[in-house]
C-alpha cells in the first residue's frame, strides 16, 4: 500500500467520484442522472439472490455501524442461532446508475472470491422494496487501525505477521483477478476481540476485476482513500500493483 504525499487533497477523490456519477448511459432514467423511482427497481437482477424474505431466516438486531449508503446490523440465524452481520443498503440512496452498478459489482466480486480465512465471507443476498441486504460473517473485533493505535507500537515479529496476512490477501485477490483498490488498516477487522484472532479484509466496494493475461491493462479512475493511495492512482495510470 502506497501512502500518497501530504499535498494530496480529499477533494481529488470526491471530484473523481462525482465524475463517475455523471457518466452517460443511465439505463434507469432516460436523459437523467438520477434513478427514476416511478417504477420498482431491482438492484440485483443480474446477480444471484437468495430470493426469500430476510425476516424468515434472520432476526435483525442492533446497529453495528453505518456508511454512505446503508447500515450494518447484527443479525441472528433463526435456526442455528449463529450471529452474523447484515449490511442493509438503502435503495433511496442509490441515486444514479453508477451507484446501482457499484452495489452489483461488490456483490459479484464477493461472490466470486473463494472462502479464505483472511477475507470476510458473503453468506447470502436479499432484496426488498427498500433495501438490498448482504449477509456476511460477523467480525466482532476492532479494526486493525484501532488496535495499532491502542498498542502504540508493534514488535517486528507482530508487524511481520500482519504484513504477511495482508500480502496473502492481495495474492488471493489477484489470483482471482480482483484488484481491491482500497487496502488500509481501517478495512481489516479482527474476527473477535482475542489477541490472536484472525484478521479479515472487508469492504470490496471499490474493487474491480482485471485481465490477468493483459499486463498492459491500465486503469485511470481515482479511487481509494487519501494518504493510502499509490502514486500511480493519482497519475491515472495504474494496474493491480497498486494493492501492494
Amino acid at each position: 500500500m502506497g501512502n500518497c504525499s501530504a499535498c494530496v487533497r480529499e477533494e481529488e477523490v470526491a471530484e473523481s467520484k462525482e465524475r463517475r456519477r455523471r457518466r452517460k448511459g443511465n439505463s434507469y432514467a432516460e436523459g437523467e442522472e438520477e434513478v427514476g423511482w416511478g417504477v420498482l427497481m431491482r438492484v440485483l437482477k443480474n446477480v444471484s439472490s437468495s430470493g426469500r424474505v430476510i425476516g424468515d431466516k434472520y432476526v435483525i438486531g442492533r446497529e453495528l455501524g453505518h456508511g454512505e449508503f446503508g447500515i450494518t446490523y447484527l443479525c441472528t440465524d433463526r435456526q442455528t442461532k449463529e450471529e452474523l452481520a447484515c449490511k442493509s443498503i438503502s435503495k433511496r440512496k442509490l441515486r444514479t446508475a453508477v451507484d446501482v452498478e457499484d452495489v452489483r459489482h461488490e456483490v459479484a466480486i464477493m461472490s466470486t472470491l473463494p472462502d479464505h480465512p483472511n477475507v470476510i465471507r458473503l453468506r447470502a443476498t436479499y432484496e426488498d422494496h427498500l433495501d438490498v441486504h448482504l449477509i456476511m460473517e460477523l467480525c466482532a473485533g476492532e479494526e486493525l487501525f484501532d488496535r495499532i493505535i491502542a498498542r502504540g507500537h508493534y514488535s517486528e515479529r507482530a508487524a511481520a505477521h500482519v504484513a504477511r496476512t495482508i500480502a496473502e490477501v492481495v495474492r488471493m485477490c489477484h489470483s482471482n483477478v480482483v484488484m481491491h483498490r482500497d487496502l488500509k488498516p481501517e478495512n481489516f477487522l479482527f474476527s473477535s476481540k482475542k489477541e490472536n484472532s484472525p484478521l479479515k479484509a472487508i469492504d470490496f466496494g471499490l474493487s474491480v476485476f482485471f485481465k490477468l493475461v493483459c499486463s498492459w491493462e491500465r486503469f485511470s479512475e481515482i479511487v481509494g482513500s487519501p494518504y493510502y493511495m499509490a502514486p500511480e492512482v493519482l497519475k491515472r495510470n495504474y494496474g493491480s500493483k497498486v494493492d501492494v
